[in-house]
């Protein structure tokens, strides 16, 4: 599992999405890499057009960590940051990070993304058996990010999560 989780900021880091300037990285820079990754390693349907949004849901937990993110290649298309504060303003959101601080309102952020495809990503316990597409866990006494995947949601959203980024989590729900 150790492996999965550097393997995944290893690859951030060559796609430039995190900075390294030190041996230690913070936590939402970590973060930050696992949110490219998900986008690079989830296919959109061609009606997606040339950029992809990753939309912050309420409070941004990440700042100008999120910020050098802007403007990254993600296969064809690019990325763009968005600060969001309501599920109304979700019509230009490609993929959606719903922080441990919005748990309470998970299910309307959901509900909002679900008529769109749209990656929906969160950090609270148990969100992926709630319709989450990737949850982050952060295993307190390893000190390590893992994933669990709910290949039924991103399915019925019209997205594809690659079998590399599948292989990396450390569940996957049908």
């Amino acid at each position: 599992m150790r492996r999965r989780t550097h393997w995944l900021l290893a690859l951030a880091l060559w796609h430039g999405a995190v900075q390294a300037d030190d041996d230690a990285l913070s936590a939402a820079q970590i973060k930050v890499g696992f949110l490219y990754n998900f986008a690079v390693l989830t296919s959109w349907p061609v009606s997606v057009g040339p950029t992809l949004n990753l939309c912050i849901a309420g409070r941004d937990p990440f700042g100008a960590d999120l910020d050098v993110l802007s403007g990254k290649r993600v296969g064809a298309r690019t990325l763009g940051i968005k600060r969001v504060g309501g599920v109304d303003v979700l019509n230009d959101c490609q993929i959606l990070f719903i922080p441990a601080g919005e748990a309470a309102r998970l299910s309307r952020w959901i509900e909002a993304a679900h008529a769109a495809p749209t990656l929906t990503i969160a950090e609270s316990t148990g969100a992926a058996h709630r319709g989450v597409m990737l949850n982050l866990n952060l295993n307190q006494s390893q000190g390590r990010l893992t994933f669990e995947a709910n290949l039924g949601a991103a399915r019925e959203a019209g997205l594809t999560l690659s079998a590399r980024l599948l292989r990396l989590a450390s569940e996957v729900l049908p």
